[in-house]
């Protein structure tokens, strides 16, 4: 079970649970003067921190507050991020019956001396044991994550990772390349790019491995750092990736709703004691904040940056709502380049002259815009600043 300590010895964790109660209770419930208030929430995710820590009773106590003041749909899918070393079978079978049907277990590699150099409580025994628990308290619904660009990490550590991980047949997998966040622990040892990490070219090497494999073995590459078996995508974050409405509570999470000036996106603090704190002043201001809407022009940079991640693209309509012909024509010749070497695929195909696309009507709104697989996606940022940096150019000259 390793050095963690559960929810039922903790009274932090006991604390932190009636606040995030009192949270949900004090949120007006979407939609609440329309016909949409009778929609129940059709997904749930508890994930951050360490889900698998919380107390049975504790997980029964946040899905009652929400199903109380939300409603939870029959169909609902109802996820839980769960670390391999901290649960046994009483556990899984608990938070089943509870009401979770989906559990992302995070395996990260199948590496022991990996898994040290990650920080990670686990080892590779115990990744094969959580699934074994986990079917064995009835979920069929299993996802793995892994992550690629750990400390020493070789080609042919990251192959094995993806063999061990395809034979424990997941209906879902999740492929992250490691990110040094700034003013952390793991940021004062490493540095991008830089032994023992591995280099840019030898992640890129993972990326495109880990999409040769597994879509080899059935897996649909639906989101760039996400694979599925049919019907398995992840209903929960396909509402962030198509900027759907949703609630978020606790510490750092963030809601994305509907108002009638626009979709407000609403963050909480990262701390017990300053969320503690927003949580007092949410509930005594009648479930509202001072955080401002969002501007069309920033809802279709959120639509571009998310959308794209998505296997379909985006809709060019919604930019041309929001920029105009000007903003076909500037994102177009951003686009260009990456049409020409396949980064960027746009259906029905464009009309242009000629080997290049730089035409000026490349774009047309009934256009989509997708990234190619799996180049495009994985040089995803590049693209998205491009368009970025295109649409700003006609955002500034309306000044």
């Amino acid at each position: 079970m390793g050095n963690h300590k559960r929810g039922e010895t903790s009274a932090t964790m006991g604390q932190y649970i009636e606040t995030l109660v009192a949270e949900i209770e004090a949120t007006p419930v979407l939609g609440a003067c329309e016909a949409q208030a009778t929609q129940p929430l059709e997904t749930v995710f508890f994930g951050g921190g360490t889900p698998s820590l919380l107390a049975v009773s504790q997980l029964e106590t946040i899905l009652t507050a929400l199903d109380r003041r939300f409603g939870i749909a029959s169909t609902a899918e109802v996820s839980m991020e769960m670390d391999p070393a901290t649960f046994n079978l009483s556990h899984a079978q608990g938070y089943r019956a509870a009401g979770i049907n989906r559990v992302s277990l995070g395996a990260q590699a199948f590496q022991d001396k990996l898994l040290a150099a990650a920080g990670r409580f686990h080892r590779r025994a115990d990744i094969a044991r959580a699934v074994a628990l986990l079917r064995q308290a009835g979920f069929e619904n299993i996802s793995l994550d892994l992550m690629s660009g750990l400390p020493h990490q070789t080609l042919a550590q990251w192959e094995s990772s993806l063999r061990e991980a395809i034979a424990l047949h997941p209906t879902h997998l999740s492929i992250y390349d490691l990110i040094v966040e700034p003013q952390t622990a793991f940021a004062r040892y490493f540095t991008p790019g830089e032994a023992p990490l591995p280099s840019d070219r030898l992640t890129a090497e993972m990326y495109n491995m880990a999409q040769a494999m597994l879509v080899a073995h059935g897996y649909d590459h639906y989101e760039i750092c996400n694979y599925a078996q049919p019907g398995y995508e992840s209903q929960h974050n396909l509402t962030y990736w198509l900027c759907h409405p949703n609630y978020g509570f606790g510490m750092g999470a963030t809601s994305y709703l509907p108002q009638p000036s626009g979709p407000q996106r609403i963050d909480r603090p990262r701390t017990q004691a300053t969320y503690r704190t927003w949580v007092e002043a949410f509930a005594q201001n009648s479930g509202t904040t001072a955080d401002p809407t969002l501007p069309p022009s920033e809802q279709v940079l959120e639509t571009i940056m998310m959308g794209l991640r998505l296997k379909p693209g985006i809709s060019v309509d919604e930019i041309y709502r929001v920029y105009g012909e000007a903003g076909l024509v500037e994102l177009g010749q951003a686009i260009a380049p990456h049409v020409a070497n396949r980064w960027v695929i746009i259906e029905p195909a464009a009309c242009h002259s000629g080997d290049s696309p730089v035409a000026q009507k490349i774009l047309k709104p009934s256009h989509r815009i997708r990234l190619s697989d799996p180049q495009g996606f994985l040089m995803s940022n590049v693209v998205i600043t491009d368009a970025f940096n295109a649409l700003e150019k006609v955002t500034s000259a309306n000044r």
